[in-house]
């Protein structure tokens, strides 16, 4: 296709559906800017979505989470498998935009055409992951990528997001950081479904294993699925084909155990549901004007919570509502 640009939905759906790239980023940049236009769009490519596999790359920032991400597309690729990459970066404060560009630091990624890298921000999202990774990871989806590996920027935080936008969830330590207390204050242990201990080649590799161990038998027990802890250094390319028998052993897991993939799925799929008729919902009561002139009055008089003003409004809400 030449270089002339796309309009906004004539031909767009038709050049991704033939694999072109920029239509495929087009469509990745309405939704990371929540443009309304994507929603139609979104829909029309809704059927294609479900058949490849998720795996989210969490940890603490400096624990070599984008090269592990590398060496997991350069193994995919040489199995010929179409990869796509979210990397979720922090926001930059001048621009909104992703601040550190894991493309740049991604150097098999970024050479091959059989990967689909992209760099996205935080926004602000504590958990380091972009509120629209789930349409993000679904546009990959559709567009063919077998394989899709979300990177989430690491803050510290539990990173819950991650896990409704994968089927599995890989964190990543590396020792001489604290990092198996640090992993157990921010949740990490409960969203992990594999543990990795990086740089295995430092001292101290094989105690933070030890302790990560530990803090697995000390942790709720999760159905019949124990998360391994595995050893590796990705810059020496070690380790990696364990890690992926490891997050293919898990995907069968879910395949063949109860409650089964398809049902987590959609499990996954009810709450961006409802998270889209919240956002929807709450927006559709801001901007109605009677709804908007009350909140204006409400807030510029003295005394009056937020709750209080919010229950008078969703009590508004529901009278108008028909009857049942």
């Amino acid at each position: 296709m030449g270089r002339r640009s796309l309009r906004p939905a004539d031909g767009l759906i038709p050049a991704f559906l033939r694999g072109d790239a920029r239509a495929c980023g087009r469509l990745l940049t309405m939704a990371e800017a929540g443009d309304p236009a994507f929603r139609p769009l979104y829909d029309r490519i809704f059927p294609r979505i479900g058949r490849a596999s998720r795996t989210g790359i969490t940890g603490p920032p400096g624990a070599g989470k984008s090269t592990l991400v590398d060496r997991l597309v350069d193994l995919h690729r040489r199995r010929s498998r179409r990869v796509g990459v979210l990397a979720v970066d922090p926001t930059s404060p001048f621009t909104g935009g992703a601040l550190l560009g894991d493309r740049i630091r991604m150097s098999t990624a970024s050479r091959d055409a059989g990967v689909f890298v992209r760099s996205m921000a935080t926004r602000g999202s504590l958990g380091g992951l972009a509120r629209c990774a789930v349409e993000a990871c679904d546009v990959l989806d559709a567009f063919g990528c077998e394989e899709i590996l979300v990177e989430t920027v690491g803050v510290g935080q539990a990173e819950a997001d991650i896990v409704s936008a994968t089927d599995t969830v890989v964190v990543v330590l590396h020792p001489g950081t604290g990092d198996a207390v640090q992993a157990m204050k921010a949740g990490m242990m409960e969203i992990g479904d594999l543990l990795v201990v990086n740089k295995a080649d430092l001292p101290g590799a094989e105690r933070l294993a030890a302790d990560v161990e530990g803090a697995i038998e000390l942790a709720a027990p999760r159905g019949a699925w124990r998360a391994p802890v595995l050893l590796a250094s990705a810059e020496r390319g070690e380790g990696i084909e364990e890690i992926a028998a490891a997050i293919e052993r898990h995907r069968e897991f879910l395949v063949e155990g109860p409650p089964g993939l398809e049902a987590a799925r959609r499990s996954k799929r009810e709450a961006h549901l409802r998270r889209v008729l919240e956002e929807a919902l709450g927006s559709m009561i801001l901007d109605e004007k009677g709804y908007a002139k009350l909140l204006a009055r409400s807030l510029g008089s003295s005394g009056r919570g937020p709750y209080a003003v919010a229950t008078e409004i969703l009590e508004r809400v529901r009278r108008s509502l028909p009857s049942q």
